[in-house]
């Protein structure tokens, strides 16, 4: 597909609120960066994952609503034990927690505690599992039934709720300084950091790049009245049973892998969350960014939170050039900010 077509869905996509965003790769030998089939998941294959020598890593895991989540911590080995500044990140649309390695590597050799995760159902993470047939007669709360694993589809809400429950559990990890927390996102997790750093006041500062930050859409336009319609008909069959979950990993907009659920992007507005932001928040944009309306997107978040801010527009880019002739500005600009607002 031509970057044409995929502007062209993207643009209807927009204006419904539904933020298209990232999916950046990272080496053949780290992530494959296409799936084996229709239900094979994107991982990040730790086990084959080396850091750098100085650079303390393991492997943890977080229950999110009954999932476990897999999240990765990264810190310097001379660090052990002490109470560190935190960053919390997690990809966009698609993406996996080993994309964003380097980006860790980079903030844990500058001092922090670094914390990445998989969403449930992407990734390493597990996936959440529904009843197959009706819930069978039973005495207690324990019976037994067959299930399915559902996974790769995008549930904006229940993404924001994972971001929450990483959170908590690295709000009881020993070497994280509760009080200097801050969370990276990119793309469509832009637009997420906007809405948990609007909810959640341990939150001290956000860096938000080329964030898909969406605002309530007008449904009565023309031009998305098909979306609209489309999603209100597939949330209409999945609540009465005749549809299930998007097939894991599905391509439905553009090239983008994940399918949203039913009509949930229609409800999916971080933009709104941004008055409510008191946290140190730099947002970072693509001087020609194709795939989001700046002005209604990032430009407007910026306009709108209340902390200390910044805004920064790197000129002469695109969106994916974030992840790769400007990857090194991108983290270079993220550790400046969390340095200001995390440090003493």
């Amino acid at each position: 597909m031509g970057i044409r077509d995929f502007r062209a869905i993207g643009r209807l996509v927009l204006l419904v609120g539904a933020i298209i965003l990232s999916s950046a790769r990272a080496p053949a030998d780290t992530v494959p960066a296409v799936p084996a089939g229709p239900a094979a998941r994107i991982t990040g294959s730790a086990a084959r994952y080396h850091p750098p020598d100085d650079i303390a890593f393991r492997v943890v895991s977080i229950m999110s609503e009954g999932v476990r989540l897999q999240g990765e911590l990264f810190y310097l080995k001379a660090s052990e034990g002490q109470k560190l500044p935190t960053v919390i990140m997690a990809h966009g649309w698609g993406g996996v927690a080993a994309y964003f390695r380097e980006d860790a590597e980079a903030l844990a050799a500058a001092g922090y505690l670094v914390l990445t995760f998989d969403y449930r159902g992407w990734g390493d993470s597990d996936a959440r599992v529904i009843l197959r047939g009706p819930e069978p007669d039973h005495a207690d709360d324990r019976f037994t039934t067959e299930v399915q694993a559902i996974a790769g589809y995008i549930d904006p809400f229940e993404q924001v709720a994972d971001w929450f429950n990483v959170i908590d559990w690295a709000s009881a990890e020993p070497m994280v300084d509760t009080d200097r927390i801050g969370l990276r996102g990119s793309s469509f997790s832009g637009g997420q950091v906007v809405y948990v750093a609007g909810r959640d006041p341990r939150i001290k500062a956000i860096v938000s790049q080329v964030g898909g930050i969406a605002d309530r859409p007008d449904t009565s336009k023309t031009e998305t009245s098909a979306f609209v319609e489309n999603a209100r008909r597939k949330a209409a069959a999945m609540a009465r049973g005749d549809a299930s979950y998007p097939e894991p990993e599905a391509k439905v907009i553009g090239n983008l892998v994940g399918a949203p659920v039913g009509d949930k992007l229609l409800r999916w507005w971080p933009n709104e969350e941004a008055s409510h932001v008191k946290a140190a928040a730099l947002f970072i944009l693509a001087g020609n960014e194709e795939l989001v309306d700046n002005k209604t997107n990032g430009e407007l978040a910026f306009a709108r939170v209340q902390g200390p801010k910044q805004l920064v527009i790197i000129p002469d880019i695109r969106h994916y050039d974030i992840y790769g002739a400007k990857r090194e500005e991108a983290i270079r600009l993220a550790i400046d900010w969390f340095d200001a607002h995390l440090k003493p």
